[in-house]
């Protein structure tokens, strides 16, 4: 018997509409809207049309959402800041550490998506010297970290996740070598959180932050930042906005009065609309379960790298289920974001990154979904 899930997958399938049409291999870029998260745009918009506004209300949900990511991390939710993106979860790390002394080096690693690298990389206007570990094949080799840090490293940018593989870091392993140095930690769990189980304690991190609308069933416009209560009392972040005060609602334009702990890396105005859909959308994650949807996740992934095999295609990463996450990269030579389009003409919805088609699933996958994916794939290859 082919192997199966501890949960009901079927009566999940149910409350996804779109797999009536599509097979669904892109969550690592978004994933598909359940009933709960439509319900929960409508929530917010019904009570804006009915009522025009109900701040307590809105806010509730906010802070349930910072509760809810919070608890799938292992963390208290003061701990937790309410950001729009990543990209500005980065940025405000960024503008709280001082580059001007001797320690002002970030070392980052070729496989951070983008916008990380961008935002370090635009901190040497203030002083900040930018060292790369490289990437090869997929992967990132933890011995190139040995080979960059020095004394005068400040920070590590290490992502959990490598969003065009889908290789998994060893965090703890290079947390541990970051410590050796006396250098800050920052993750960016995007592209893992949501597929498996998390623990910033236990990895030791001082800073993780992820969006909600790939593995976490969220929409854009929303993330979230841990940092690590005895980092966050001696920053201060230049990113900032109303809400990263001590008291908001004083409304005084002159008072800086710092938020305690990693509340002071809240901004302005919440994400409120957003922060709904991700309540409900993490609040799914929790029903089923961390640990049996990795357990699933793992199956997946390891019927998608013995698939690819079994037709000849050459992936990119790790092949061990254990060190990488649900999705799988395909290296396909030529046009991967027309074969991607020709994939979900046929009802297939992959994404392309680079020079390969990612196939990510999440839980509410099959083994028959995988192998669709797949023969669609082989299918529109040259």
């Amino acid at each position: 018997m082919p192997p199966t899930p501890t949960y009901d997958i079927q009566s999940i399938r149910r409350r996804i509409p779109s797999l009536e049409r599509f097979v669904s291999m892109n969550n690592c870029s978004q994933a598909p809207q359940m009933d709960v998260t439509r319900d929960a745009a409508e929530a917010y918009l019904n009570s804006w049309r009915q009522d025009g506004m109900d701040w307590d209300r809105w806010i509730g949900e906010v802070e349930a959402a910072r509760v809810a990511f919070a608890q799938l991390i292992q963390a208290n939710p003061q701990d937790i800041a309410v950001c729009t993106s990543v990209s500005q979860a980065t940025s405000s790390v960024a503008s709280a550490l001082d580059y001007s002394q001797g320690r002002n080096r970030i070392l980052a690693t070729e496989g951070e998506f983008p916008t990380v690298g961008q935002v370090w990389t635009a901190q040497k206007a203030r002083g900040a010297k930018v060292d790369w570990v490289p990437a090869r094949d997929g992967k990132i080799p933890l011995e190139g970290y040995a080979e960059k840090l020095t004394e005068k490293t400040l920070l590590v940018s290490a992502c959990h996740a490598y969003f065009q593989s889908g290789f998994l870091q060893d965090i703890g392993a290079v947390t541990r070598m970051a410590r050796e140095v006396g250098a800050l930690v920052y993750v960016d769990a995007y592209q893992s959180m949501g597929t498996g189980p998390l623990n910033v304690r236990e990895l030791d991190v001082d800073f993780l932050a992820s969006g909600t609308l790939k593995f976490l069933l969220g929409i854009p416009g929303i993330a979230f930042l841990y940092v690590k209560p005895s980092v966050a009392e001696r920053l201060q972040p230049t990113v900032t906005g109303w809400f990263g005060r001590s008291n908001p609602f004083s409304f005084d334009p002159r008072d800086c009065t710092w938020a305690e702990g990693a509340r002071r890396f809240d901004t302005g105005t919440p994400p409120i609309f957003a922060g709904y859909v991700a309540r409900a959308g993490m609040g799914v994650i929790q029903e089923v379960g961390l640990d049996p949807i990795g357990a699933w996740n793992r199956v997946l992934s390891k019927a998608l790298v013995d698939g690819g095999k079994d037709r000849g295609l050459k992936g990119l990463g790790a092949e061990d289920p254990k060190k990488k996450t649900p999705t799988t990269a395909f290296i396909v030579p030529d046009n991967p974001e027309e074969v991607e389009r020709r994939m979900r003409q046929r009802g297939v919805l992959a994404s392309a990154r680079g020079p390969a088609i990612r196939l990510a699933p999440h839980f509410f996958c099959t083994l028959d979904d995988v192998e669709v994916a797949l023969d669609t794939l082989v299918d529109l290859l040259p």
